[in-house]
């Protein structure tokens, strides 16, 4: 079992998450905030990108809007959510530390090239979720950490710019 975060886009049940935390599932389950359940399923995903676009059977969801990513600066304050170890609706802050960063993660075969890199922290079950400015406007979909033995997980996401490219 396996467990990830993902953002709904749209009120009809569109959802947008990492292809890592779909990818070679047999059922996707989508729990929301008020513990409600639904099976989604897969309507595209891109391995080299790390995104997938998942749909659950809804009407008038709530969902987050979208920023410009591109207009997004280095220590712009930011909040990464999710859930962590599969704890429900977690929130951290963090500051915007680099942009366009190309950490070469997935290798050669990635074509996501400009990560935004925050220090919010960004653990296990945050993969999918939005890192969403001050206003609440998604402005990357987390996706990875890196942690070394003497640095401190850096997290990254993918920009919504990316991400709005692809599921449009």
């Amino acid at each position: 079992v396996a467990y990830g975060s993902g953002v709904v886009i749209s009120p009809d049940g569109y959802i947008v998450t990492n292809n890592h935390v779909v990818e070679g599932a047999s059922k996707i389950e989508v729990t929301f905030n008020d513990k409600h359940k639904r099976t989604a399923t897969i309507i595209g995903n891109d391995p080299s990108t790390d995104l997938a676009l998942i749909k659950v059977d809804a009407k008038d969801l709530e969902f987050l809007t979208f920023a410009d990513s591109d207009e997004v600066k280095v220590g712009e304050w930011v909040l990464a959510v999710g859930n962590p170890f599969n704890l429900t609706s977690t929130v951290t802050a963090g500051i915007v530390s680099a942009k366009a960063r190309n950490i070469n993660i997935l290798g050669d075969g990635s074509t996501i090239e400009s990560f935004i890199q925050t220090d919010a922290a960004i653990n296990p079950g945050n993969s999918g979720g939005p890192l969403l400015n001050i206003n609440g406007e998604v402005i990357g979909i987390n996706s990875l950490k890196l942690v070394e033995d003497t640095i401190e997980g850096m997290g990254f996401a993918i920009p919504i710019s990316d991400v709005k490219d692809l599921i449009t």
